[in-house]
């Protein structure tokens, strides 16, 4: 699970929420020092900035001026990096590609690592087709593909199951190469544009990657080519895919197989080709991530394979007609160490009924947290990794406790714990999934 996934409590969900929308404001006088060391404002600064940013409100464009200002009026500010990082931020947000360029190139040059950032300086910066842009791209894209793969051979920390790891990363590294294709094009390359953009779609079929490949087989001069291939983007299962890039897709397909057969007869088999290609293309990768994964394209819970952190797996429709309680929670969860001997509580109730059973679900990023944990903790009985079961059952919070019945449905969601009565709720849950007040006892 993403750490974002965050723990129930009222402080740390309003430090997840503050992180997530909008710029982010620069700590403000009376917040946490600056390590030992770091230059700090002058007082008539930090006033200045704070008058500044609260006039600002929360318009991103306002919250730009104000740094722009400040940094106007302050121009050697111990703080420069701070608020050049914050303000390329609000030019995100805003949408304006100049400021996210003239920001996001500065802050690229400390610190070279920030995807985000990457993404969108080099998606603003190939919005025109010059030279002297895809000159800048280019390293940006590459650095892009560099940390993505990186991140694939690190191996997954990001709490997703395997194949929507595999996923999510192939997905950015064709987003990599599209964007390494456009600026090589527009450096006066275009077979080596096409052959880039050809790896993208074999990395991740796309639609993007499909009009990447379209877009330089026109330049070639090979509209046929370009026709077939904006029929794969039309065809390609994509979420992405607005139904306006649909028709934009089949409009400029209808203009270039007209201009390569003088007609579009003829066309309406090019696009049965392609869907059915892509068809097989998307199930034979959907095939090759179950391999690997499992729980790949699963969505019933109940069907689920969980991996146990002493590398034993639990098969979850051996345990249909079954009530199930899943506990939720991860090493970093303070209220989930507290909760804890509360939960084993519960335990014992049922301990001689075995048509309830009981799930240790570890949510961690880092498996290799786990394992000590449990060992310096002393927690007794199987635990198992996610693997992805939070987003089958909508996982937003921890801790969090899931009861189903025999049936596999959910009948209970609790969502943090009240200390004083959690006991007595669980309790009472359990015995309504059994379906009596009695069974259970």
């Amino acid at each position: 699970m993403r750490r974002s996934v965050f723990c129930a409590w009222p402080a740390v969900a309003l430090l997840a929420f503050s992180l997530s929308a909008g710029p982010q404001t620069p700590p403000q006088p009376g917040s946490t020092p600056p390590p030992p060391g770091k230059p700090t404002a002058s007082a008539q600064e930090q006033e200045d900035l704070e008058t500044a940013l609260s006039e600002a409100g929360s318009s991103p464009i306002e919250y730009l001026r104000a740094i722009e200002k400040h940094l106007a009026r302050y121009p050697d500010s111990p703080r420069k990096a701070e608020l050049e990082r914050a303000a390329v931020r609000a030019a995100m947000e805003a949408n304006d590609d100049a400021k996210t360029v003239e920001y996001g190139e500065r802050v690229l040059t400390r610190q070279s690592d920030d995807l985000q950032i990457l993404e969108r300086v080099t998606r603003a910066l190939l919005a025109s087709d010059l030279p002297a842009n895809a000159t800048r791209a280019l390293p940006h894209a590459v650095r892009y593909e560099e940390l993505v793969r990186q991140m694939q051979r690190d191996g997954n920390r990001s709490g997703l199951s395997p194949a929507e790891w595999k996923n999510q990363t192939d997905r950015a590294i064709a987003h990599a190469l599209a964007f390494e294709a456009r600026a090589t094009g527009n450096l006066s390359h275009p077979e080596e544009a096409l052959a880039v953009a050809r790896r993208a779609f074999d990395t991740f079929p796309s639609a993007d990657a499909a009009r990447e490949i379209a877009r330089w087989d026109e330049r070639l001069g090979k509209p046929e080519e370009a026709a077939r291939a904006l029929a794969d983007a039309f065809t390609i299962p994509d979420p992405h895919t607005t139904d306006a890039d649909r028709a934009r897709d089949r409009g400029r397909m209808g203009d270039l197989y007209r201009q390569a057969k003088g007609s579009e007869n003829g066309l309406g088999d090019v696009l049965l080709q392609a869907y059915d290609r892509n068809l097989a293309l998307v199930h034979a990768r959907e095939l090759e991530l179950r391999a690997n994964d499992p729980n790949a394209q699963l969505t019933d819970p109940l069907e689920f394979t969980l991996t146990a952190v002493d590398g034993a797996p639990l098969k979850m429709p051996s345990l249909k007609g079954k009530v199930v309680v899943f506990d939720f929670w991860a090493t970093w969860c303070g209220p989930c160490r507290q909760q804890h001997p509360l939960y084993e509580q519960v335990k014992l109730r049922f301990r001689a009924n075995p048509t309830v059973v009981f799930l240790s679900i570890d949510s961690d990023e880092d498996r290799q947290l786990v394992k000590p944990f449990l060992a310096e903790v002393k927690w007794q009985g199987p635990v198992y990794f996610e693997d992805g079961l939070s987003r089958a059952l909508h996982i937003s919070s921890i801790p969090t406790t899931i009861v189903t019945d025999p049936k596999g449905r959910v009948v209970s969601r609790m969502n943090g714990f009240v200390p004083e009565r959690f006991v007595e709720m669980l309790t009472e849950r359990i015995r309504d999934a059994l379906g009596s007040p009695e069974r259970g006892r």
